[in-house]
């Protein structure tokens, strides 16, 4: 089965260990985070630590989604568990890291400046190595599809990694917005990376009452005021920022397949909880995708993919 795909036969991981400092954005509070190398077929843990020093590690699939309200939480909501999840995890996807363990030392991952453009930069500095063992991707075979009132979104057969987000706000600070694209590792960095997270001034008082937003900035969030104007005076990085960064939670949530896919995800009105059960529902449908690998054994020629069996692939996630 040949593919003019531009896909990367081997599985990769960090060559060095990379910290990061910042602070929840819900939780307002101090956190740490630490990227280490893992081997192959690792995956992406988390190994989070609670307030009484006690670790439990978190698999990085979306068989572990235990929240998706304003963020996507991984864990116990209880317990164990890690929120905002999604840039972190939209970094590694996008500049295409399988392995790696995340130690991090609250419940949330440090916001930074509300997009993924602290963690490429962390990523980075740390290098990327290219291990000996194949990379497995997931090709969606047929069309699978869920609605949820006014919202959808679906999976694609596509020779790429697409993504086609559409959004629609009654403010006119955003309205309707559209954003695709093939995604590769430029592409992230060039085009979505930087798109921030966003707000409304007038939901402010609200989220703050049920212990939402605590850490919440101009310097981390675009803010839509009640005049329906972006009140950062920087403005906005991109003319469509709203949608590049709804793009961008997607790629986030879509990355806890664990493993990456090959198709076209759409999506209308999106957000994370609609993401992980049209997640979930390909993966429930064990016809609408197979795990295939590159076949080839010496690296730079034409990718040609093969079947594999599925439990090669990420048995915990199925």
């Amino acid at each position: 089965m040949g593919t003019g795909i531009k896909l990367h036969d081997y599985q990769t991981t960090i060559k060095s260990r990379a910290v990061l400092h910042g602070f929840g954005v819900h939780s307002g509070k101090p956190v740490s985070i630490s990227f280490l190398p893992a081997d192959p077929d690792t995956g992406i843990v988390f190994h989070h630590m609670n307030a009484a020093g006690d670790v439990r590690e978190i698999r990085a699939v979306v068989s572990e989604v235990g929240r998706t309200d304003l963020c996507t939480a991984l864990g116990d909501p209880a317990g164990h568990h890690v929120g905002t999840v999604e840039h972190v995890m939209a970094a590694l996807f996008g500049l295409g890291i399988d392995n790696l363990i995340i130690e991090v030392d609250g419940d949330e991952m440090p916001i930074l400046d509300g997009s993924a453009a602290g963690f490429v930069d962390a990523i980075d500095l740390a290098g990327v190595e290219t291990l000996d063992v194949k990379r497995r991707y997931i090709r969606v075979l047929k069309p699978v599809r869920i609605d949820s009132g006014a919202s959808f979104a679906e999976f694609l057969p596509h020779e790429g990694t697409r993504f086609e987000v559409d959004i629609d706000f009654e403010s006119p600070a955003i309205g309707r917005q559209s954003f695709a694209a093939d995604v590769d590792a430029e592409t992230f960095r060039r085009e979505i990376s930087r798109a921030r997270t966003f707000g409304f001034m007038k939901d402010v008082e609200r989220l703050w009452a049920a212990g939402h937003a605590l850490g919440s900035s101009l310097e981390n969030s675009v803010v839509i005021g009640d005049d329906s104007r972006v009140i950062n005076v920087e403005g906005l990085r991109y003319k469509n920022e709203f949608v590049r960064h709804k793009m961008l939670d997607a790629m986030g949530d879509l990355a806890l397949a664990g493993a990456r896919f090959i198709g076209c995800y759409r999506s209308y009105r999106g957000g994370h909880r609609l993401n992980a059960a049209a997640l979930r529902h390909l993966l429930s449908d064990r016809s609408a995708f197979e795990v295939v690998e590159t076949t080839r054994r010496e690296r730079g020629r034409s990718a040609e993919m093969v079947a594999v069996s599925a439990a090669v692939y990420a048995p915990w996630v199925l």
